[in-house]
């Protein structure tokens, strides 16, 4: 399954006119297996002992590139962005319950905008981000 999704989001990047290279798997083999949402300086990192005197730069050039492409998702905890690997396939409108210890994301399939948009009645909604912070199973 983890050599499908790799496999599959180098052809998405391939299909939008990006160059295959070792550097760019190895980013996505890494976020996939990760599963979680990670900063730059994570990626960064597990680059440099892969591939020495790699740029952060290169990284995250790299990582928006991903994030155009719909291959990551992104949030921001404790004022840094952090990514995330998302499927290729299509992915139905989701949220995330995010573990502040491990950073162990999980799925919430549904939306509380259904709530809001009943008292928010004349307004147009442009957008919105809605993820759950706390500590997962494993960290409590």
């Amino acid at each position: 399954m983890t050599q499908t999704k790799i496999e599959q989001a180098l052809e998405v990047m391939k299909t939008h006119g990006f160059k295959y290279t070792k550097k760019r798997e190895a980013i996505i083999t890494y976020l996939v297996k990760k599963n979680r949402y990670v900063s730059a300086r994570d990626v960064y990192e597990f680059m440099n002992t892969e591939y020495k005197g790699v740029s952060y730069d290169t990284i995250y050039r790299n990582l928006n590139d991903l994030e155009t492409l719909k291959l990551l998702e992104t949030t921001d905890l404790n004022g840094e962005k952090k990514f995330r690997f998302r499927c290729c396939t299509k992915v139905d409108h989701h949220h995330h319950f995010i573990c502040t210890v491990c950073g162990k994301t999980k799925e919430i399939h549904m939306c509380p905008m259904d709530f809001f948009k009943e008292q928010l009645n004349g307004c147009q909604i442009e957008g919105h981000r809605f993820e759950i912070l706390g500590r997962c199973e494993d960290c409590c």
